[in-house]
């Protein structure tokens, strides 16, 4: 036999060795991270349960100025504004309602 043939088995020992611990390292760090994510998810959700429900923010009008022309663009973003007004809505309740209708969130 060589030199080489017997340092194999040797090699092939220590790199086992080397990913058995390489493999706890990572494990333990992934751990770590799930525990500090469950504890800041545990603060926020505190946070949030603490605070007084806010009113949603109303938009004050303005008061139309001049003879009341528009043009197409400024007629367009209007209307894309109170599109969006209408569908947006808190995210509390849009998990709710996809709990309601069966959705894994």
């Amino acid at each position: 036999m060589t030199n080489d043939e017997n340092s194999r088995p040797a090699a092939r020992a220590a790199a086992s060795q080397e990913t058995d611990g390489g493999k706890a390292e990572r494990d333990a760090a992934a751990k770590a991270t799930l525990d500090n994510m469950a504890r800041l998810r545990a603060l926020r959700l505190a946070r949030e349960a603490a605070e007084p429900q806010r009113a949603a923010p109303t938009k004050a009008k303005r008061a139309k100025a001049g003879t009341g022309k528009t043009t197409g663009s400024r007629s367009a973003a209007g209307t894309a504004g109170k599109k969006a007004e209408a569908t947006a809505r808190a995210l509390s309740d849009w998990l709710a309602e996809q709990q309601k209708g069966g959705h894994r969130t």
